[in-house]
């Protein structure tokens, strides 16, 4: 990569000595001397270790929603914190936070705050287990629930690993996952709803729940096919499961509503975290007031910085700026002329591609004509994308150094920003040869 990282490049070698990688998560480690670290971000830009500026679709992962420093909601956290940060007590601002979050989301009735989206996934399959009173759950390959133990399984790894679509093999994604939790973890491909059908058949009266995220928020923004989910919603009706529909990357983002609002689907419970607080730390999880129910009543969920002031205020903000202003309308907008103007670069070029997503949050796949799973996804140019993203950062575009990764816009992404962008885009297509 030709970006002049040097000022990265040692703090790489500093951080690499106290922190394992020189990171705090896998994520953000892209390779020895490839690895950029932040100076500032403000807006719809960033700025790396040595100054570079970029256009932004990173967006943190995508909990940017609004815009990086967004002020309104700075001052929000700002006024807040000064009347304490922290209380072993529940204060008012929480239980605005919970009720602004029911009236926007269709299948909420009751909401629990939590700390990350590992923690609200966590949190709501015991509370499925407890309410279920079984054990089995099952997940879909290349579906990322956070880095618990329970669905870190069939997650990253080579599509050749896990056997025959019909009769899966689940496998975990990290050494030190207790090998039994396995015989709990049922894996299936996303968008395969006959495998569904018939592995429900054989086991569905001992699962608990079925944990899915609306799309493949770690792989390539991959939809479902239509009517999956209602599938999905009317398989767990049939056999007493818990459907935990995981918005941590689409609740906030794609609609005030979330996938909800647009598939016009109510799962049991949900989980939320990301765009909730425009980049605060703060997650959620909720549903159900007859499932919710049972949490204090024999079943545990709770932890010190649940009600963190900074995370809650954040949310306040976002989520009143959310319910106020055109923020989905702007950003449906803009990034639907993104994904149209890349699609005529590729087209105008002659490379085979497939677009997956939505204006807020989409991805694309190089040298396929279609992806409806991990499996078919694998079969795409993972090279020749990244060479791409190289190619746009040298340039000021920022997507992320990861293929599975989507591209995310916020409300801070202008019409010049659009237009730079696809400019940038022509330049790199051009510079980079399949």
């Amino acid at each position: 990569m030709n970006i002049p990282w040097q000022k990265s490049n040692a703090l790489q070698k500093r951080a690499s000595k106290v922190m394992p990688l020189g990171v705090n998560s896998n994520f953000r480690f892209w390779g020895e001397g490839i690895t950029p670290y932040m100076q500032k971000a403000k807006g719809a830009y960033l700025w790396d270790a040595d100054g570079n500026k970029y256009i932004d679709y990173r967006m943190a992962f995508g909990p940017i929603i609004l815009g990086h420093a967004w002020d309104e909601v700075n001052a929000k956290v700002a006024g807040e914190i000064e009347l304490g940060t922290l209380s072993a007590m529940t204060y008012e601002l929480e239980i605005e936070v919970a009720e602004k979050m029911v009236r926007m989301c269709p299948g909420l009735e009751m909401v629990r705050l939590a700390c990350s989206g590992t923690e609200a996934t966590m949190h709501a399959l015991r509370v499925a287990r407890a309410y279920t009173g079984r054990e089995r759950i099952i997940k879909f390959e290349g579906m990322y629930h956070g880095f618990q133990d329970y669905t870190l399984w069939s997650t990253y790894a080579p599509v050749e690993a896990y056997g025959n679509p019909r009769s899966p093999i689940p496998v975990p994604s990290s050494s030190g996952i207790p090998r039994p939790l396995g015989e709990m973890v049922v894996t299936l491909p996303f968008n395969a709803p006959d495998i569904l059908e018939q592995t429900l058949r054989a086991v569905g009266e001992t699962v608990a729940a079925i944990i899915i995220e609306p799309c493949m928020g770690n792989c390539g923004a991959i939809e479902p096919q239509k009517n999956f989910l209602q599938f999905v919603r009317r398989q767990c009706d049939k056999y007493g499961i818990v459907m935990i529909l995981d918005e941590v990357k689409t609740g906030f983002r794609i609609a005030n509503g979330g996938a909800q609002e647009v598939y016009r689907i109510k799962p049991d419970l949900a989980t939320y975290a990301k765009a909730l607080a425009n980049g605060y730390p703060l997650a959620a999880f909720g549903g159900k007031r007859e499932i919710m129910s049972i949490i204090g009543h024999g079943v545990s969920q709770g932890g010190t910085f649940t009600n963190n002031k900074p995370g809650v205020a954040a949310a306040w903000a976002t989520l009143t700026i959310l319910q106020r202003e055109p923020v989905m309308k702007t950003i449906a907008k803009r990034g639907k002329r993104l994904m149209n103007g890349i699609s005529k670069i590729f087209d105008e070029a002659g490379i085979p591609f497939c677009m997956s997503g939505y204006p807020a949050m989409f991805s694309y796949a190089i040298g396929v004509e279609k992806v409806s799973d991990q499996r078919s996804w694998s079969a795409s140019d993972k090279e020749y994308y990244l060479r791409l993203a190289e190619a746009l950062m040298e340039r000021g575009v920022m997507p992320d150094y990861d293929s599975r990764e989507p591209w995310f816009l916020c409300y801070a992404h202008s019409d010049n920003d659009i237009d730079r962008t696809l400019e940038v885009f022509r330049e790199a297509v051009k510079a980079v040869k399949r």
